[in-house]
């Protein structure tokens, strides 16, 4: 993790991907996007489906699109630059170190976490990304009145999320605006086309 980098994170090129100035301090988001907006952050941005579609429908805001996977990533990056799009940029880091140690507080007007990986075995999951940690940490990044999206195939994780999100002070539910509920992302699709149901649940942040 400290692994740093020149390059400025400002400058668009030929990719939309970012290399901060440092992985241990908090992302320097006035040098990242060229205008000052509110921000949506997808973690988890897969192959930036989801991203894209938002991202081209909501250009008075600024996206950030984390992804671990490299391969994901450019694809993301692929289809942000055959859009056009000024207002995306795209991270390459595990999601829950970014937004714990990277994310600058009270900076974030959405969190979208769509179809996290369920570990679904009970000896893993431990590794799930949304826990009572991920509740507060969450907190900390959103704006007042920001709010979690989240969508997931596994019925128990969703059972999770609910219990972790309604246990907390910080968050009540809220309903998803029907256009985001609209924009899929590729596994979503793939789970329409084969039957498989899904869960979506929303919470904002208490001001």
């Amino acid at each position: 993790m400290a692994r740093t980098c020149n390059t400025k994170v400002n400058a668009l090129t030929e990719t939309n991907i970012i290399c901060p100035p440092s992985y241990l301090d908090r992302l320097p988001l006035s040098a990242i996007f060229r205008q000052q907006q509110p921000l949506e952050v997808e973690l988890g941005t897969g192959d930036g489906s989801f991203l894209v579609a938002w991202a081209t429908q909501n250009p008075n805001h600024n996206f950030l699109g984390v992804e671990r996977l490299l391969g994901r990533l450019r694809k993301a990056d692929r289809k942000c630059r055959r859009a056009g799009l000024e207002n995306v940029r795209l991270l390459r880091i595990e999601a829950g170190y970014f937004l714990e140690y990277m994310m600058p507080e009270r900076s974030v007007a959405a969190l979208h976490v769509y179809f996290p990986d369920p570990w679904p075995k009970r000896k893993h999951r431990r590794h799930r990304l949304i826990n009572e940690h991920f509740v507060g940490v969450a907190a900390k990044a959103l704006t007042p009145d920001g709010a979690v999206y989240i969508r997931t195939d596994d019925a128990d994780y969703f059972a999770q999320i609910t219990a972790v999100f309604q246990a907390s002070p910080d968050f009540e539910p809220t309903p998803a605006p029907s256009k985001l509920q609209s924009v899929l992302t590729d596994f979503e699709r793939d789970f329409q086309t084969r039957g498989v149901s899904t869960f979506c649940v929303a919470y904002r942040r208490r001001a």
